[in-house]
């Protein structure tokens, strides 16, 4: 087991009690406001729509920009939730999970909306949350039988099953924990030689995973006929 891997393990169970809502409703409710739009943010469709427009109808360049943008709200909520130490964390560790679950479903489901799904359909917005997840958890996932498939084949099965929903939204919720606690962890410690250090340790992670996300959808998601 890797360094990251048992530090992220250790401070989970902690991260838990620190942001006791990220539950199977939290993770759904993100997933919605998403699809629908809130504050400042409209519906990841016509964000998404927009784009393709300034791309002059290019779903491949419009994807392109719908993840570009995503990456920079990632690395900004990143860098805000990252500059306290300890002493903030009760606050920043949720908030920055709620951001980072708000940007990546958004994200997901504008590159799920620019490739032809219906984002309405509760076996897309299945897909959308596994996409989360990345790729190795996923392949990881998959092959333990814990998951029955990757996000296409979820996307296009045939028929709905209401029992994976509970079962995706608790991955999701674990692997946001997971990744949350093991940044604190590291922003935490430079923080303590460097002000401000951890701000931007959460801005380039926040980013780079989310651009991971983007990227592992763009190739998972297949073209459907857009209606």
């Amino acid at each position: 087991m890797s360094v990251k891997s048992s530090v992220a393990k250790t401070l989970a169970p902690w991260a838990t009690v620190a942001a006791p809502q990220l539950t199977h409703s939290f993770v759904r409710e993100a997933l919605h406001r998403a699809i629908h739009g809130v504050g400042p943010l409209p519906p990841a469709a016509e964000a998404a729509e927009k784009q393709l427009a300034e791309q002059h109808g290019n779903v491949d360049d419009g994807i392109h920009e719908v993840i570009e943008n995503h990456v920079r709200y990632a690395g900004a909520q990143g860098f805000v939730t990252n500059i306290g130490g300890l002493v903030t964390a009760t606050v920043a560790i949720p908030t920055n999970i709620t951001g980072l679950a708000l940007i990546q479903s958004r994200m997901v489901a504008g590159i799920a909306h620019l490739r032809g799904y219906d984002l309405a359909d509760p076996r897309v917005r299945n897909a959308v949350l596994v996409c989360i997840l990345g790729e190795d958890r996923v392949d990881d996932l998959v092959r333990a039988a814990k998951l029955p498939a990757p996000p296409m084949a979820l996307a296009t099965a045939p028929a709905h099953d209401p029992d994976l929903d509970k079962v995706i939204s608790a991955e999701v919720a674990s692997e946001l924990i997971t990744k949350i606690a093991g940044k604190r962890l590291a922003t935490t410690a430079a923080a303590r030689r460097i002000p401000f250090v951890g701000g931007f340790v959460g801005m380039g992670a926040d980013g780079f995973s989310t651009w991971r996300i983007g990227r592992y959808a763009d190739r998972e998601l297949l073209p459907r006929a857009r209606r």
